[in-house]
């Protein structure tokens, strides 16, 4: 059997052996995962290009997240969630995106403007303006989980909390930081 026709069946157990180090497992897992990903991605995205940058997308996540997957749960729910994420945050810049080509064709000064002041502005400052106006701890968590890549767990740790805790104060961070987010967007 070749690394393109691993059985779903054997993804848990390949995830699991990928968490436990096994660099083998964890290609061969990524290699399978790729056709699944480019299906589901394709399902809302018909523009070729982007659907490639998707799946890195969901690939790096993946990387990013694997230590939060269970073996004894399924594993596609888990991969759906992630590629459906990461799809419609694609989504969303592209309809950014598209908003500024818009504002761009009605009125070139002004969009050469916020262009020009955008790309001036250091993006770790704009990071940190954003963290800047979270709690302390939300802060924190939001650092160690997503910037330093802590798991759960050693967050957790980190902070003497619990990891439901360190769940509950993420999901609260992120909250914040997409309403900061769509403030900044409107003004």
């Amino acid at each position: 059997m070749d690394k393109t026709d691993t059985p779903r069946e054997e993804w848990p157990i390949l995830m699991a052996q990928a968490q436990a180090g096994n660099q083998q497992a964890y290609t061969r897992l990524l290699t399978a995962l790729v056709p699944v990903i480019r299906s589901m991605v394709r399902k809302q995205i018909d523009d070729a290009v982007l659907v490639e940058d998707v799946i890195q997308d969901v690939l790096l996540a993946v990387h990013r997240v694997r230590h939060t997957y269970d073996p004894a749960c399924p594993f596609l729910p888990w991969l759906m969630a992630i590629a459906h994420a990461r799809t419609i945050d694609t989504l969303r810049r592209r309809g950014r995106q598209r908003h500024w080509e818009v504002a761009e064709v009605e009125s070139v000064a002004h969009s050469e403007a916020v262009f020009v002041s955008q790309e001036r502005q250091d993006p770790r400052e704009e990071l940190g303006v954003y963290l800047d106006q979270l709690s302390t701890r939300q802060r924190q968590i939001v650092e160690h989980v997503h910037l330093r890549e802590m798991s759960l767990a050693e967050a957790a740790t980190q902070n003497n909390l619990t990891v439901p805790a360190v769940k509950s104060l993420l999901h609260r961070a992120l909250t914040n930081l997409r309403r900061f987010g769509a403030k900044h967007d409107r003004s």
